[in-house]
C-alpha cells in the first residue's frame, strides 16, 4: 500500500485536514455511502449532505450525526438548503452510489451548476475537492466539462491542481483541488 499514492478520498482527505486552516461549515455534496461526511463531521462544527438517493440519505440518517443535515436534493441546489453565507470545504465524489444502480450517476449539467455556486460559497482560504470517476460515459462528459472550466478560473483568485494517476488505466479516477484565495 502506498502512502501518498494512495486512494483518492483518502488523498482529498489528508489535502482537507493538513492544510485547511478553518473548519466550521462543509459541505459533502455528493453522501453515497457518507465515507466522505464521516471524515467531515470529525472535524467541522456543521455538514451538509447532500444526495439525489432517499436510500442513501435514509441510510446515513440513522447515524444520528448531530452536526450533519442530510439534504435528499441535487448539489446544484446548495443555495436552498445552505443558510450560512461562506462554507471552508465543498467535497465531491462524482459518478454513482458504489454497491447500487450504476444508471444513475451524477450529471455534468447539475455538477457544473454545483461547482459554480460552490465556488461563490466558499470562503477566502477555502478548499473544494472533486474526485472524477471517468470509467463511465458520464463520468467522461463530467470531465470534460469541470477540467474545461477549472482551467479558465481566475488564477488571482483561484489555485487549481490536478492529481492524477499515470501509471494506471486511463479511466483511473482522478481528484481536482481548487483553493480559493
Amino acid at each position: 500500500m502506498f502512502k501518498y499514492v494512495s486512494d483518492i478520498s483518502d488523498l482529498s482527505h489528508s489535502i482537507i485536514e493538513n492544510h485547511l486552516e478553518k473548519k466550521i461549515i462543509a459541505i459533502d455534496a455528493t453522501l453515497g455511502n457518507g465515507y466522505d461526511t464521516d471524515f467531515l463531521c470529525e472535524r467541522f462544527e456543521k455538514v451538509y449532505s447532500f444526495d439525489v438517493q432517499e436510500e442513501a440519505c435514509l441510510n446515513y440518517k440513522l447515524k444520528n450525526r448531530k452536526n450533519v443535515s442530510v439534504v435528499n436534493d441535487s448539489h446544484h441546489k446548495f443555495d436552498e438548503y445552505v443558510i450560512e453565507d461562506k462554507v471552508n470545504c465543498i467535497m465531491y465524489n462524482l459518478g454513482f452510489l458504489p454497491g447500487s444502480n450504476k444508471e444513475i450517476t451524477t450529471l455534468a449539467k447539475t455538477t457544473m451548476k454545483s461547482i459554480e455556486a460552490g465556488l461563490e460559497l466558499l470562503d477566502s482560504n477555502g478548499i473544494m475537492t472533486i474526485a472524477i470517476y471517468r470509467g463511465h460515459s458520464e463520468g467522461k462528459n463530467e470531465e470534460n466539462f469541470i477540467m474545461e472550466y477549472v482551467r479558465n478560473l481566475p488564477k488571482n483568485i483561484y489555485g487549481v491542481m490536478l492529481h492524477e494517476y499515470l501509471n494506471r488505466a486511463k479511466s483511473a479516477p482522478l481528484l481536482i483541488v481548487i483553493e480559493k484565495k
